[in-house]
């Protein structure tokens, strides 16, 4: 069974650093390759790509988070982290680790992505 489970979201001020983790099970059994991303959706908006990083630690980053988020992940791929820097009123949002398996380049569409996590929160006050 392939379960994605977030944590280390909260609460910050504008310009302060979040440590998003994903833990990641079932996935490595199943596949020799593996996709990851981060996703967020704010409310009234659609979820949004904003990191991904394939099978062979290519990463790709939304425009808006470039320079200021990073997305990594440890050698036996069962964690998924993005430290968020420099923190935005506009990054607050739902925050989800997706996976999907097979992959060899990952994309930033939804629909790319077939595991997913609850999420946690960010919120970034002014």
């Amino acid at each position: 069974q392939v379960q994605l489970v977030e944590s280390g979201g909260g609460s910050v001020q504008a310009g302060g650093s979040l440590r998003l983790s994903c833990s990641v099970s079932g996935l490595t059994e199943m596949y020799s390759s593996i996709c990851m991303g981060w996703f967020r959706q704010a409310p009234g908006k659609e979820r949004e790509g904003i990191a991904t990083i394939d099978s062979d630690g290519r990463t790709n980053y939304r425009d808006s988070v470039k320079g200021r988020f990073t997305i990594s992940q440890d050698n036996a791929k069962n964690t998924l982290l993005l430290q968020m820097n420099s923190l935005k009123p506009d990054d607050s949002a739902m925050y989800y680790c997706a996976a999907v398996g097979g992959c060899l380049v990952a994309t930033m569409r939804r629909t790319g992505f077939d595991w997913w996590g609850q999420g946690t929160q960010v919120t970034v006050s002014s």
